[in-house]
């Protein structure tokens, strides 16, 4: 054994080795981003990355074997600079020796300038992106954390990614916050600030941020976990004894997951989507959680937060939702909540996964959703919704959600023009000379229909506005007006590179759809039975990764 000790270090030293778990391959960290080769020809592989300091990572990638890479993803390592890494690896695997590093990322100025990125919408570099996580307001930044394979554009080695914002509108990404362990991947969560030190991760005048997920252990269930930050997010320690929550045995499914954690009075909140809805726990120091109650019918990402209805501060009700765009509104006592009505729909088409935000400043209720897009011919995948604001307003229906783009997006808008009265050739005719699709643009409508049925805004072969007062659908979705007779639909559509965003009435219902600018006109037009374009109003946007 000492003999064999001896052949295995002097390897090392060479920078190849051999292990009783495959090949090995020592590199010391000489530049800042470790740069990963891709390629989608070859199936996925399983490599351990030890760092020295830290628990080894797994990572599961797409190294070409024939040395030819589609393109390249990376890891911040300035952390680590100087250090040794070891990368083991399944023996016979080829192109390991493609893994290097280098003080940039490659092709690093084609980044945020490609033929398919959203320039109003927030994307990763490189990767993958799904779910918000970890939504909070902090010393002046808004934190968006997201699940994230920074491996490849397809889903896998589910992480934290993370970027920052001061406005709400142009992001700074940041490195990569939480990484998997021998625990399991890192699924879904929030975050908050504690501010009373009650879970004793805070130091004198800094308070620590607490960032919740979900443990995906594969195969062994699902638990949920924590880790806190006393650096504004940018680097977290786990906390030593997750997980903090393990409730296979109490529900008996796999299926527990996305702590959404918010104080309330003098206690701690988690909700936490299990089995067939959210169950509520309850905690003083955010290390125990004692089970309190559960609500049935949602599915994943939770959230609970309460609304001034009306905007009276003295007549809150609580909206409680899941991951669809579907919520209920009702009361909450800081252990159970109540159901009054419900459930609503509040949006459809890409919406996914909403998150809102904690600890904002003026005491809005932000919202963040994932928006289900691709982009053709890239190297990342999925995007985040508009930021947009939430309100309860009294309807003909009742209480209901409202939500509409933050008033820091409406304000970088342009005006282009404005027109009243238009026919429906008109209007068609302004936007085929003013409305340029290749940049971001925004289009306010007020539609008034001559006949019940089919009134529209195409854009490349899809229907942004499909509106039928007979059928009573809007895209797709059961609508009603707030006068039941009226023969009017207000929009207000953002239109982006690969997707769009319709906000109906004020914000009562929205839509957002993939966008295809080979497919059919890029030129809007609007189209139904003789309809009447009451007003028209067309905004250009500046991209949000402008400086």
């Amino acid at each position: 054994m000492k003999n064999l000790h001896k052949l295995l270090l002097g390897a090392l030293c060479m920078g190849v080795a051999m292990s009783a778990t495959g090949a090995e391959r020592t590199l010391k960290v000489t530049d800042r981003y470790m740069v990963v080769p891709v390629s989608h020809k070859f199936d996925r592989v399983r490599l351990k990355v030890a760092i020295p300091g830290l628990e080894d990572m797994p990572v599961v990638v797409r190294i070409p074997q024939d040395g030819k890479a589609e393109y390249y993803t990376f890891r911040d390592m300035s952390a680590h600079k100087g250090k040794k890494i070891t990368i083991t690896y399944p023996d016979g695997l080829k192109g390991i020796d493609l893994i290097t590093f280098k003080p940039e990322i490659p092709d690093e100025a084609s980044i945020y300038h490609e033929p398919n990125r959203p320039q109003m919408h927030f994307t990763t570099r490189r990767g993958w992106i799904n779910d918000p996580n970890g939504l909070v307001y902090y010393d002046g930044e808004y934190h968006l954390f997201y699940q994230h394979n920074p491996y490849e554009r397809d889903w896998e080695n589910m992480t934290w990614g993370h970027a920052v914002s001061k406005d709400l509108v142009h992001w700074q990404e940041l490195p990569t916050a939480i990484h998997p362990d021998s625990l399991g991947t890192i699924f879904s969560g929030s975050a908050v600030i504690d501010y009373r030190n009650t879970s004793g991760f805070g130091k004198k005048d800094k308070p620590a941020m607490v960032a919740f997920y979900t443990i995906e252990t594969g195969g062994k269930g699902q638990k949920q976990g924590m880790a806190y930050s006393l650096d504004n997010g940018r680097t977290f320690t786990k906390y030593a004894h997750n997980p903090i929550i393990d409730s296979t045995d109490k529900w008996q499914t796999n299926d527990t997951r996305d702590p959404r954690v918010f104080p309330y009075g003098d206690h701690w909140v988690m909700v936490l989507n299990e089995r067939d809805g959210h169950s509520i726990y309850r905690s003083d120091n955010l290390r125990d959680w004692t089970f309190v109650s559960h609500t049935t019918g949602f599915w994943e990402c939770p959230d609970l937060f309460p609304l001034p209805v009306d905007g009276n501060e003295a007549n809150p009700l609580w909206v409680m939702w899941g991951a669809s765009g579907t919520y209920m509104i009702g009361r909450f006592d800081g252990e159970k909540f109540t159901p009054l009505s419900g459930k609503h729909r509040f949006a459809g088409g890409s919406l996914y996964a909403t998150q809102t935000y904690n600890n904002t400043p003026d005491g809005r209720r932000i919202a963040i959703a994932w928006g289900r897009q691709g982009h053709p011919g890239e190297n990342f995948n999925g995007q985040m919704l508009i930021p947009t604001e939430l309100s309860l307003r009294t309807t003909k229906d009742g209480v209901r959600l409202v939500s509409k783009p933050v008033a820091e997006f409406e304000a970088i808008a342009k005006p282009v023009g404005s027109w009243k009265n238009l026919t429906q050739d008109q209007a068609n005719e302004i936007l085929a000379k003013q409305a340029d699709t290749t940049k971001p643009l925004r289009i306010r409508a007020k539609m008034r229909l001559s006949h019940a049925t089919d009134a529209f805004l195409e854009l490349n072969g899809r229907r942004v506005i499909d509106y039928d007062l007979n059928q009573t659908r809007l895209n797709g979705y059961h609508y009603s007006p707030q006068d039941p007779t009226s023969m009017e639909l207000t929009a207000d559509v953002y239109v982006d590179r690969t997707s769009t965003e319709a906000f109906f009435d004020g914000g009562l219902f929205s839509d957002s759809q993939e966008r295809d600018m080979k497919r059919g006109s890029s030129t809007p037009r609007f189209g139904g039975n003789r309809i009447t374009i009451e007003e028209l109003d067309i905004y250009t946007l500046p991209s949000i990764w402008e400086k």
